[in-house]
């Protein structure tokens, strides 16, 4: 269902709206706005009830029973702890507007899980070379996992958290994934292309991107499966205050022995048989839009290039350990285990 469905201009009749309401069911609320596509108010089956209960009548307008002060988030709002609050209170479909107040999305708690203020840029011009000849005609990304490519499992799973501006950064037979995906409208999204004429890496290509909608943005490999909870990614970002996160993965090595100590030969202290737990980088990353400056231009750069450099000049780096499941489908091996793995994952966290 496409969000122009909540929406009924000013003027209409009562009639109108009642069909429309009867037609969303279990979601049955309307957005009225003029014929500029501005928010004027809303209305539920209750506030057609109230209405007439106070005098009015089915000849009325909608104008003259709708709520003039509905919930309502603007595009790019950086207030993630007001869509927590409207969540929390089951308040579950809300109107975005743009800086003029014009409806141009409505979003629906029953369908996402939030409405994160994120750009997300995936990663998906690789050439794949461990998996061919898989990819001899198909681009990795491409590659079905179950019943779907291995990018549209990983998009459906940033879309699901209200992430809806993305950038898909294409080069080897990019065309099929831009015939494939468009523009994303089938989705309730927005899909624009970056196209490296030559390979910049798994960052590089973000410097020609001028146009983002909002001030954080989501950095992703395409050939990751996860069931990542990007909310909380998010809160601990703002929470640690931090310039940029890498999600990582933990990696435990099991050492079979007794592991000593030593200083100048004396025994200071040991472990029997110890686990230690390292961290590898997730291919994930979220950053402040204004770390995007140290990117150079049309040059081969890779994010822990930028890592580096925000270190080096003081910057925030932190890590996020991912507890739930990731995998990196990166060769054959891999690839039957995503095959198995898809139908037991948890995606509903």
């Amino acid at each position: 269902m496409t969000y122009t469905k909540h929406l009924l201009k000013k003027g209409s009749t009562v009639i109108d709206a009642l069909a429309r309401l009867d037609k969303l069911a279990k979601d049955a609320i309307i957005f009225i706005v003029n014929d500029e596509n501005k928010l004027i108010g809303s209305l539920t089956d209750g506030d057609v009830r109230r209405g007439l209960l106070k005098g009015l009548n089915i000849n009325n307008i909608v104008d003259d029973f709708i709520q003039t002060k509905p919930k309502f988030i603007y595009k790019g709002e950086n207030s993630i702890a007001k869509i927590i609050e409207y969540r929390q209170n089951n308040f579950k479909i809300i109107p975005v507007l743009d800086k003029e107040n014009r409806v141009i999305n409505v979003i629906n708690f029953r369908e996402i899980k939030s409405y994160l203020p994120i750009d997300a840029v995936i990663m998906a011009g690789g050439r794949g070379e461990r998996l061919r000849p898989l990819t001899d005609t198909t681009p990795k990304p491409l590659l079905k996992v179950g019943d779907k490519p291995i990018l549209e499992h990983h998009l459906n799973r940033l879309a699901l958290y209200g992430i809806d501006d993305f950038w898909i950064s294409v080069n080897y037979l990019g065309t099929q994934i831009k015939q494939y995906f468009n523009n994303g409208k089938e989705k309730n999204i927005s899909i624009q292309y970056v196209h490296e004429q030559i390979p910049l890496g798994t960052i590089g290509s973000i410097s020609q991107i001028n146009n983002f909608e909002h001030e954080y943005i989501l950095v992703t490999n395409s050939d990751l499966l996860t069931n990542l909870v990007y909310e909380h990614f998010f809160l601990d970002f703002l929470k640690n205050d931090a310039d940029f996160s890498v999600v990582t993965i933990p990696y435990n090595v099991s050492i079979p022995y007794a592991v000593l100590e030593t200083s100048n030969g004396h025994v200071m202290s040991f472990k029997e048989k110890p686990t230690y737990t390292y961290y590898s980088n997730g291919g994930i990353y979220l950053m402040k839009k204004s770390v995007l400056d140290l990117i150079p231009k049309n040059q081969f750069y890779n994010a822990t290039d930028l890592m580096e450099k925000l270190i080096e000049i003081g910057k925030k780096v932190i890590s996020y350990p991912l507890v739930g499941y990731w995998l990196d489908i990166g060769n054959h091996d891999d690839f039957n285990k995503a095959q198995k793995d898809i139908y037991n994952i948890n995606f509903d966290i």
